[in-house]
């Protein structure tokens, strides 16, 4: 521990997960595994949707802002992450500490919107679906879209800030694989007050808020489905829902145990701590574009053509 008196120090130190830096090689596969499979799958995901002019519907809309989102995430914490498991690389300098701050939240809240939008989507296409072409286009998307980057940045901004203000830090080693927020406020000397009731305060509003909108959501779709007058097309109707569902629960879970763990688990051990922090950025970003082309027929059936043409020309 390096102990800074006096101003904010030029760079930090990364210190990866303590107490396993031995195994940090056999552990930096599986990280690596996650990275390159998100960023395959949200890539020919967007291909995919960009190619064929059928899929240009709301519903593939949203995935596409969803799976570039998920680059971003994943970008965000993994290349930093994987030089430290390779090469020990563990300085980081303050701007980009900062930049990490701020991106890595801003890309969480932009993930948790484009779920509510696609909820409300789901809604729209269950519960009123002779006025989903005229509720629900490309126009209302763009805006929303918008309003979910502007929501974003607006939230996250008072992050970085409310770290660049203190000039003293205890040390400019900060216990974790990438720079959080909170990671990096034990380090300061001084009143970080507003920082813990700002992060604790947007931690439960926005996904406190984005959680309820789903739910309702989904409450008004149970409800209609539960009035079909057969089986079949109640199982249609909850087949739609079947991969968002999916997501949800893959992006909430684990942010909800790792929210849990670090705000009240002060017996679980730092490493714990980390690795879920880690899993949570890095699962939802792999996890989302096998979902959907498992799940939704027109994306199988494009990917399935696109292999054996390719078995054909080969």
């Amino acid at each position: 521990m390096s102990n800074i008196s006096q101003g904010p120090p030029a760079s930090f130190l990364l210190v990866g997960i303590p107490g396993l830096e031995a195994f940090h090689s056999w552990l930096s596969v599986p990280f690596c595994c996650m990275y390159v499979m998100a960023l395959l799958g949200n890539a020919s995901l967007l291909l995919i949707i960009e190619s064929d002019r059928s899929l240009h519907q709301p519903m593939f809309l949203f995935l596409c802002i969803l799976a570039v989102t998920d680059l971003g995430l994943s970008t965000s914490i993994a290349p930093k992450m994987l030089a430290i498991l390779w090469v020990d690389a563990r300085e980081i300098d303050l701007d980009a500490c900062l930049a990490q701050i701020f991106f890595l939240p801003a890309f969480t809240a932009m993930e948790s919107g484009v779920l509510l939008a696609m909820a409300f989507d789901r809604y729209v296409a269950i519960c009123a679906p002779l006025r989903y072409g005229t509720l629900l286009t490309p126009r209302l998307v763009a805006k929303v879209t918008l309003a979910l980057v502007v929501r974003a940045v607006v939230i996250v901004v008072p992050f970085p800030l409310l770290v660049r203000r203190f000039q003293h830090f205890r040390s400019n080693v900060i216990a974790h694989r990438y720079c959080e927020h909170m990671a990096l406020v034990k380090l300061v000397r001084g009143d970080t007050t507003a920082n813990n009731l700002y992060g604790l305060i947007l931690s439960l509003s926005v996904s406190g808020l984005d959680i309820a909108g789903i739910s309702s959501s989904y409450a008004l779709i149970l409800r209609t489905v539960w009035r079909l007058p057969s089986r079949e097309a109640q199982r249609k109707a909850f087949g739609t829902c079947g991969a968002h569902i999916s997501i949800i629960l893959v992006f909430y879970v684990p942010g909800l145990f790792s929210f849990l763990t670090h705000r009240f688990g002060h017996r679980v051990p730092q490493p714990v701590h980390i690795i879920l922090s880690v899993l949570y950025l890095l699962v939802p970003p792999m996890f989302n574009p096998l979902v959907y082309g498992a799940k939704t027929k027109q994306i199988r059936t494009r990917v399935l053509k696109l292999f054996f043409l390719a078995k054909g020309t080969s």
